[in-house]
């Protein structure tokens, strides 16, 4: 049986990747990882359902995502793994996703500012019909901010379009005090629990025995 990081060589040569989304910093961070991977993104509703938790909402929809790639693009027999996820923001048991205007932007980082906050991605993987499945905290401290610094940072419209509407490996990083767990899950896919689940379906789906 293949253990550690000899499996891992031989699945990441085996086996392609495809991204389920359009976020070029979800791409960025499975290159800098090494992975092979191709992007097929996924459109699906994602308006939250009454009285869905924030887990269950972000795993329902990296679901939906990788289910709508498999169906629509892909045959599973070509040896790829489809992998779909879902970030959002948590305050006060509130869930902020992407803002609708700058103006919700500044009402979402008005409440994020001097507190501690839940960054939760939801991460789906499909391949050989099986479908492995994992959700991912991080917490989230920022430094106090007055409304002068948030109209500056809306301005730079670095936030329209992300979970909280701040992006915390670019000028959002300055309001950032504290990270306690994974920082490439606050950037919207959490790296390392993609691995285990990756691994997870190395010897169920894609039959990667051996010995080192």
């Amino acid at each position: 049986m293949l253990h550690g990081d000899h499996r891992s060589r031989v699945y990441h040569r085996a086996v392609r990747l495809v991204l389920a989304s359009r976020s070029p910093r979800r791409s960025h961070l499975l290159r800098e990882a090494g992975y092979d991977f191709d992007v097929i993104p996924a459109d699906v509703d994602e308006r939250r359902l009454p009285g869905e938790s924030p887990r269950g909402y972000v795993l329902r929809l990296a679901r939906a995502k990788a289910a709508t790639v498999v169906s629509g693009a892909l045959a599973e027999a070509d040896g790829k793994a489809v992998v779909a996820a879902d970030t959002i923001v948590v305050v006060d048991g509130d869930v902020l996703g992407k803002p609708a205007d700058r103006r919700e932007s500044a009402v979402m980082l008005g409440r994020l500012a001097g507190r501690t906050h839940e960054v939760l991605t939801g991460l789906a993987v499909i391949a050989g019909g099986q479908t492995v499945e994992a959700v991912e905290t991080t917490c989230v401290s920022f430094v106090p901010l007055d409304p002068d610094r948030i109209a500056w940072y809306v301005a730079t419209g670095e936030g329209d379009d992300k979970a909280g509407a701040y992006a915390a490996q670019g000028l959002g990083s300055r309001f950032v005090e504290r990270i306690e767990g994974s920082y490439t899950n606050v950037v919207g896919l959490p790296v390392a629990r993609l691995e285990a689940l990756l691994h997870e379906l190395a010897e169920t789906v894609f039959h990667l025995r051996g010995s080192r």
